[in-house]
């Protein structure tokens, strides 16, 4: 009898613990409980435009469930229509300071696979879309990601003669700085490489905030930053006939309502900033060497441009 009833009591247990996890956010959900919905990735992960759908789990995570763990301005960056996407838990890269969530947000018609970080005690810092299905070009694309992790996002195609043309760009995260590149590596012409300005839709409210350009290939965006006196950018720009480029995605800090600096742990890059009226001047004053060619410098002006229609109404 005894014996019996320790079966019955160890079986009521396994059951108890092994209970499906509601995922829809209409209960408080565990962080633990939370973290278990996503499969561990140890080691090296690849994916493609074409198969990462497969890679998703079946299980589904409600739109109330990531705002338990994620703001509302960054749920939206990711699920653009809440009545019509399922999220999915694809995959979860944890480290010492940060944890990195893979998930699918997937309609009938459409396909995203987007990465999201937290530190170590699940306070939400950024994230960056990896893939879609929603490119209609001859570009096949893909993600890699390492142990570091850093993100390497390609994309190939065949010319009319089968030479291979590819783009490659390596993003990693950094604390201050959210997702910035480190890798840009690419045997196309640069006409017809796509400059990708990573701080695009974010808020540009702030007096300083907003798109400073010579042209589509020289420009420099501002955004709002966590406080008065910081501001993200993205800077990009072309010399020498596009024989030298320089990228760098950062943050500065102003030390008087007119100036800024970019300065950041482990990078001997140092970046002065000047305001007047519509105008930003940069000027590279550590070694950037990292961030552009060896032949061209962060030190140009730029003009401050009005924003569009379609912008303005975002805001």
């Amino acid at each position: 009898m005894k014996k019996l009833l320790t079966i019955c009591l160890l079986s009521l247990l396994w059951g108890c613990s092994n209970k499906a996890i509601d995922l829809s956010g209409e209960t408080t959900i565990k962080p633990g409980d939370y973290i278990k919905a996503f499969a561990p990735i140890k080691g090296n992960y690849t994916t493609s435009d074409t198969n990462f759908v497969k890679k998703a789990d079946t299980i589904k995570i409600g739109v109330k469930a990531l705002l338990q763990f994620i703001p509302d301005s960054a749920v939206q960056q990711m699920v653009t229509n809440q009545k019509k996407e399922t999220i999915y838990p694809v995959g979860l890269i944890e480290k010492e300071t940060e944890k990195y969530f893979l998930i699918l947000v997937k309609s009938k018609k459409t396909a995203k696979l987007f990465v999201y970080v937290t530190d170590e005690k699940l306070k939400y810092l950024g994230n960056k879309e990896l893939l879609n299905n929603e490119n209609k070009d001859a570009y096949a694309r893909s993600v890699s990601i390492n142990k570091e992790p850093t993100f390497v996002i390609s994309k190939e195609t065949y010319s009319k003669d089968k030479e291979l043309k590819f783009s490659r760009s390596g993003w990693i995260f950094n604390a201050g700085a959210g997702f910035m590149i480190v890798v840009n590596d690419s045997n196309e012409t640069p006409q017809n490489n796509e400059i990708i300005n990573p701080l695009d839709t974010l808020p540009s409210l702030a007096k300083l905030s907003g798109d400073y350009k010579r042209n589509e290939k020289n420009f420099i965006s501002i955004r709002d930053g966590k406080d008065a006196k910081t501001y993200l950018f993205f800077i990009h720009f072309e010399k020498n006939n596009a024989d030298c480029i320089g990228e760098l995605k950062g943050s500065l800090t102003l030390s008087s309502p007119t100036a800024g600096q970019f300065t950041q742990n482990g990078d001997p890059c140092i970046i002065d900033f000047s305001f007047s009226g519509n105008t930003v001047r940069v000027k590279e004053q550590g070694t950037c060497g990292n961030h552009r060619g060896i032949k061209c410098f962060f030190d140009d002006s730029f003009t401050r441009k009005k924003p569009s229609k379609s912008k303005k109404k975002q805001k």
